[in-house]
Order: C-alpha cells, then sequence, then structure tokens
C-alpha cells in the first residue's frame, strides 16, 4: 500500500510537472503567434514602402497573408494549449494536439517549397526579369512600379548596378536615356525629393545616380531580419515538438 501511494503520488508530481511545462511552452507559442501577427501588420503599415513593393509582387502580397495565417493560428494554439493544460481538459488538448500537428507540416512543407523555389531568388534572376520587363515610367505596369519603389526607397540602381540597364527593354524604349530617373539622387534635405541635376544623371554622369545595385542594398537593410526570422522559425518549430510530447503525456496521464 506504502508503496502504492508513493508510486500515485510520484505520477501526480511528474503529471503536474508536465501540465506546467506544457503551459510554459504553449506560452512561447503563444508569444511567437503575436510575434508574426506583429511583423505581417508592420509590413502592412510600413511608411517606408515596402508596403508599395509587396502590394505589388503577388508571392510576397501572398506571403504576408500567409504570415499573418499563421501568427492568428500559433496565437490561438497558444491560448489553446494553455487553456488545456491549466484545465487539464482532454477535448481541449487532443483538439490542441491535432492542430498544432497541422501547423507544424505546413511549416514543413513551406519550408520545402522555399528551398524548391530559391533559384528564384538569385542575382541573375532578378537581373534577367529586369532586362527583359522594366519600362522605367509606366507606373500603370505592376514589374516597373515596383522596381520604381525599390530603387526610390533603397538609393539603388538596377539589381547589380546601372550596368544592368544596358541591352534591356528599358534601352529600347528610352533609347536617350542611360538610366531611369528612380536611379537618380535626390536632394539632401529633409522632404526634397528633386533630382539634382536629372539630365545629368539620365545622361550617365556617376555623380549624380545612385550607383548601388539594388540586391546587395535590400539584402544589407533586411539581412538582420532574416536571420532573425530563420531562428525564430527553428526555435517555434521545436517548441512546436515539445508541446505536442507534452501534450499527449498530459492526454494520458489525465483520469
Amino acid at each position: 500500500m506504502e508503496a502504492s501511494a508513493r508510486g500515485t503520488a510520484m505520477d501526480r508530481d511528474c503529471l503536474s510537472c508536465i501540465k506546467y511545462l506544457m503551459f510554459v511552452f504553449n506560452f512561447l507559442i503563444f508569444l511567437g503567434g503575436s510575434f508574426l501577427l506583429g511583423v505581417g501588420v508592420w509590413v502592412l503599415v510600413d511608411p517606408t514602402g515596402f508596403k508599395e513593393i509587396v502590394a505589388a509582387n503577388p508571392l510576397l502580397f501572398t506571403g504576408v497573408y500567409i504570415i499573418l495565417a499563421m501568427g492568428g493560428m500559433l496565437f490561438l494554439l497558444g491560448f489553446l494549449g494553455c487553456c488545456g493544460a491549466i484545465r487539464e481538459n482532454k477535448c481541449l488538448l487532443m483538439f490542441f494536439f491535432m492542430l498544432i500537428l497541422v501547423i507544424f507540416l505546413a511549416e514543413l512543407a513551406a519550408a520545402i517549397l522555399a528551398f524548391i523555389f530559391r533559384e528564384h531568388l538569385t542575382r541573375e534572376y532578378f537581373t534577367k526579369e529586369l532586362k527583359r520587363h522594366y519600362q522605367g515610367y509606366n507606373n500603370t505596369d505592376v514589374f516597373t512600379g515596383t522596381w520604381n519603389a525599390i530603387m526610390n526607397t533603397f538609393d539603388c540602381c538596377g539589381v547589380n548596378s546601372p550596368v544592368d540597364f544596358e541591352e534591356s527593354l528599358f534601352r529600347l524604349i528610352n533609347p536617350n536615356e542611360m538610366v531611369p530617373a528612380a536611379c537618380c539622387r535626390r536632394g539632401s534635405h529633409p522632404g526634397d525629393s528633386a533630382y539634382i541635376p536629372q539630365e545629368e544623371c539620365l545622361m550617365g554622369n556617376m555623380l549624380f545616380r545612385n550607383n548601388k545595385g539594388c540586391y546587395s542594398a535590400v539584402v544589407d537593410y533586411f539581412e538582420l531580419y532574416i536571420y532573425v526570422a530563420g531562428a525564430l522559425a527553428i526555435v517555434v518549430l521545436t517548441i512546436e515538438l515539445f508541446a505536442m510530447v507534452f501534450a499527449m503525456c498530459l492526454f494520458r496521464g489525465i483520469q
């Protein structure tokens, strides 16, 4: 009897430990979902012009809403997991396990797709597309408008440098201009958007145009965010695995 009582007490202590560990892990998932929601909302309302780039690119536009959807699901998931753990509700725990399994598989699928389509994020791909489709001044064209927004936002020109516009559609349409107006430097005073002097810039004068390529400019700007997002994704996947294990242990331990 005494051994049985000790075993029962140990089981209760172990179950209690699992319950609170699961609560901690789900609270972390809840925070991760809140972070993803914040990132998605920031991209959509960002005043620096990045929202225009996202809105003009269907792939990025879809990606932002995927981030918002995943953030919302993780937010809900963390909340359900915390409630299921504290209340020791088997129905909530099973629903939590199924939902987190679906999210985990979706995240793995997204990572595989990102790996498969990684060639679409190379310098060569962007350079080829710029030469083929960029028109210069036709902002009703989604591709052209997107590139104008990028070059104006990041003070850059072309993918690698202004040389990218040689033998391009832009030069065919505008044979007297070496670079588009979006490549020209703007006034140094705050709020001064005038190009100085624009004629010299359009003729290719290096002193009056931005000479840095947009690929490097964008990568430099988002490098920290990319590393943080990658590290966060690994952490979230690890937390989700532990949360599933604890959910099943708690589910089986509840009488």
